[in-house]
């Protein structure tokens, strides 16, 4: 469904009881009885999980998965798959330059990514309520994935224009996956990026934000926008060059404090965050997370531009109790703010 999605922005910031907008989607697997292995491989089962999720819980927005592994595979990354948990990459697919310039861009659609793009435009017409958000990984976190999470960081230092040259074709292929999601209907997408939240300020400026905000001058309008995703620990010392993506909205990480990160970020600008999703939704109890949850909000509301969040995507095996007593501790938390 079309909408101003900057208005949706404005008016989220105007509204004195904010709907929640967690990264939740893999956990519909217990809804629906399937592993996770049968949800990603499968379009008809992606949108129906979106669905029963919107069904359940009040939230903001409903988002896709985020599986970062999906375009990895695509360049040709190995993948491991699980029954009951989010793929992950194993290995490396380029080293050195020579390999990165014969790495050849897959068409959007190749891969699982026809069916990541058909599960939105299916999405999209079962919920109707609320803005659908697709999910995508950002350049740098792409390019780490194909180079080796750990060597990319050294090879800043050693190799700088085989890492630019790399990013230059990741990117590339990452804005023709946004705009097929936006073709989809999708009302925006959450890019995620959390391997640049592992890097000096001074190296996310150089190798993550310039092509964070490529994708996001390529595809935001009114109607389709940019959240930027980043549960890394440095990011309150990187947030002006964060904030230079031009991205519409940001989401971060709980190994930050959001109040801090408040101080730093206009207050026409919405910030999301940040319940422990492994810590909290997965392992925590009802009462811990409703704990947590009022905390971060008595911490944050003040600011009109928070919106409560988890601090990244819940995992697929998270306690349903769990997720239901965050939602419920926000609005008893709204509740008693207006007695």
């Amino acid at each position: 469904m079309k909408r101003n999605m900057k208005q949706w922005l404005a008016g989220l910031i105007e509204e004195s009881a904010k709907k929640p907008l967690p990264i939740l989607s893999f956990p519909a697997v217990q809804l629906m009885g399937i592993t996770v292995k049968e949800l990603i491989s499968d379009s008809d089962r992606q949108a129906e999980g979106m669905k029963r999720i919107a069904e359940r819980v009040d939230s903001a927005a409903a988002v896709s998965l985020m599986d970062l592994s999906v375009e990895a595979e695509c360049f040709g990354a190995q993948i491991v798959y699980s029954e009951h948990e989010v793929p992950t990459v194993k290995g490396s697919v380029v080293s050195d330059m020579e390999e990165v310039e014969a790495l050849a861009a897959p068409p959007v659609g190749a891969g699982r990514t026809d069916i990541y793009i058909e599960a939105i435009r299916k999405a999209t017409e079962l919920i109707t309520d609320r803005p659908v958000f697709a999910g995508i990984i950002g350049p740098y976190s792409l390019a780490g994935r194909l180079l080796d999470v750990t060597e990319i960081m050294y090879l800043c230092y050693d190799e700088p224009e085989l890492v630019e040259a790399l990013l230059d074709k990741v990117t590339q292929f990452l804005i023709a996956y946004a705009q097929a999601y936006k073709e989809a209907g999708a009302n925006g997408i959450v890019i995620a990026e959390p391997l640049a939240g592992m890097l000096s300020p001074a190296l996310e400026e150089e190798f993550s934000a310039p092509f964070v905000k490529r994708m996001v001058d390529a595809v935001q309008d009114d109607g389709f926008i940019v959240i930027y995703h980043n549960c890394g620990d440095n990011t309150i010392q990187m947030i002006d060059s964060i904030l230079s993506t031009g991205a519409a909205a940001y989401h971060f990480g709980n190994s930050i404090s959001m109040e801090e990160m408040l101080r730093h970020v206009p207050q026409d600008t919405v910030v999301m965050g940040n319940v422990d999703p492994a810590g909290q939704f997965r392992n925590g109890t009802t009462e811990s997370i409703r704990k947590e949850t009022q905390d971060i909000m008595r911490a944050c509301c003040s600011h009109p531009n928070f919106v409560i969040s988890s601090g990244c995507d819940i995992p697929p095996m998270s306690k349903w109790e769990n997720i239901d007593a965050f939602f419920d501790a926000v609005k008893e938390f709204y509740r008693n703010s207006f007695v």
